[in-house]
């Protein structure tokens, strides 16, 4: 039998990540945000609006404003989150970074854990 108090450790910090995405509309960071959340792809997704994005495109300097989409996940659903982000994301190349979280509250991690499975 297992050891009972085993049931009751942490989650291990470094089994979870942020992941950033933008977007060029609110409207459109919702539907990323909502879609990961509706197939448990992340727990949580915060939209920060609006930033102003400078970034080199085809040769030209861009200026645009985006809206930042942040995802909490487990590092188990990375894949199928980026799976996602890019077969819904309308941009040729999004932005898709992924950081690990190398601490965190443990309810808030069991959380994300339970949210994610």
């Amino acid at each position: 039998m297992a050891d009972p108090s085993a049931l009751h450790e942490p989650p291990d910090p470094a089994g979870f990540l942020t992941v950033m995405t933008t977007t060029d509309s609110e409207d459109k960071a919702v539907r990323l945000a909502r879609g990961a959340i509706e197939a448990r792809l992340a727990a949580c997704a915060q939209i920060s609006a609006p930033v102003t994005s400078v970034f080199r495109w085809e040769s030209a300097v861009e200026t645009n404003q985006e809206w930042q989409v942040l995802f909490k996940t487990a590092d188990a659903r990375y894949e199928a989150l980026e799976a996602y982000l890019l077969e819904t994301h309308d941009y040729e190349t999004p932005e898709i970074i992924a950081t690990p979280i190398t601490r965190g509250g443990t309810g808030y991690l069991s959380w994300v854990a339970e949210e994610t499975s």
